[in-house]
């Protein structure tokens, strides 16, 4: 039902700017609001630990009249290409058959997938090209902000003690720090309606460092302090809406 009703939103809020300003002729100020998807490969120590990751998201800004861009983005992080040296993350809690059971004594599933999110804020210039609209062109933009990454742990309807609650913070690899990145791509804004979109290539580079004190899964291995270099690099695709202002409209009375 949230869904439904915040595209409606979004619909009903593009169709509101047809026909209010001509954006050809002149560079416009404007705010921004869209989604967003973006597919990124990893390098760096989050190899290590995860493989093809998909970044689902929003950005809010504003576009200045001179095409400067300023603004913010979150973006939801999943994905369920895990490196293989997860594969027996879990071998300590098989029973005697290869097996994890429940509370009920059945055979468990366990699924484990790569989450995490991130915030940025940005900072970035709209180059007209290749448009005869002033305010499309070459979108480039770059920032800092805050990524998290984790293991989530699920499993299902089934009760397994020893993956309950707050023990699953001894498998699912916290870590959190600052991040950079970077995008470059390409803006277009329609002249009128909602067909506005951008899209490119994004790289981050995160320095996390792992939040928990143990791996239940590896007691006798020191959990490492040291910073990562979490590197992920990819391509974006967005819509977006900018909010003009309304034409002032002149009146002749006789």
């Amino acid at each position: 039902m949230l869904r439904k009703i915040v595209l409606l939103t979004f619909i009903a809020l593009s169709l509101t700017i047809v026909g209010q300003r001509n954006v050809t002729d002149s560079i416009i100020g404007t705010p921004w609001v869209g989604v967003h998807y973006g597919g990124n490969w990893t390098g760096g120590d989050l190899a290590n630990r995860y493989g093809y990751l998909n970044h689902a998201g929003f950005m809010a800004g504003y576009k200045t009249n001179k095409n400067v861009y300023l603004g913010m983005e979150a973006n939801f992080i999943f994905g369920n290409d895990l490196d293989t040296s997860f594969n027996h993350i879990f071998d300590h809690l098989l029973d005697s058959y290869g097996n994890i059971t429940d509370v009920n004594g059945d055979i468990a599933k366990v699924l484990v997938y790569s989450r995490g999110m991130h915030v940025n804020l940005s900072i970035g210039k709209v180059i007209p090209v290749l448009s005869s609209n002033k305010n499309s062109g070459i979108f480039l933009h770059g920032g800092v902000g805050l990524l998290l990454h984790r293991l989530r742990i699920e499993t299902q309807d089934q009760v397994i003690p020893q993956l309950e609650l707050d023990y699953k913070k001894g498998y699912d690899r916290l870590s959190i720090g600052p991040n950079l990145h970077q995008f470059v791509g390409y803006a277009f804004l329609a002249d009128g309606g909602y067909y506005n979109f951008y899209g490119g290539f994004y790289c981050q580079q995160g320095f996390t460092k792992n939040q928990r004190t143990i791996n239940f899964d590896q007691p006798d291995v020191p959990v490492s302090q040291k910073t990562m270099f979490d590197l992920q690099y990819g391509f974006r695709l967005g819509w977006f809406i900018p909010f003009y202002k309304r034409e002032v409209k002149d009146y002749y009375f006789d």
